[in-house]
């Protein structure tokens, strides 16, 4: 029998490695572009011309950097 008041829950979910994403060769999407530009003027950073160059994995590496600098996002 399970105690539900004694159950630990985890706030994250279980994050894996850009790196080892099925898609993560696949171009930047969309989404990721417009907040990787948003995320940019909040930090006060400039972004590589090169953006669209950018994979889905590169990308969300580099949305971490920006939340960071920005002072939003989840702290790993």
């Amino acid at each position: 029998m399970t105690d539900r008041d004694t159950q630990v829950q985890t706030t994250t979910p279980a994050a894996k490695d850009p790196e080892d994403w099925t898609t993560g060769d696949e171009p930047i999407t969309g989404p990721q572009r417009s907040y990787l530009e948003t995320l940019a003027q909040q930090a006060g950073q400039e972004l590589p011309e090169d953006l669209g160059r950018l994979t889905k994995a590169e990308a969300s590496k580099r949305i971490d950097e920006l939340q960071a600098a920005a002072g939003r996002g989840n702290r790993r």
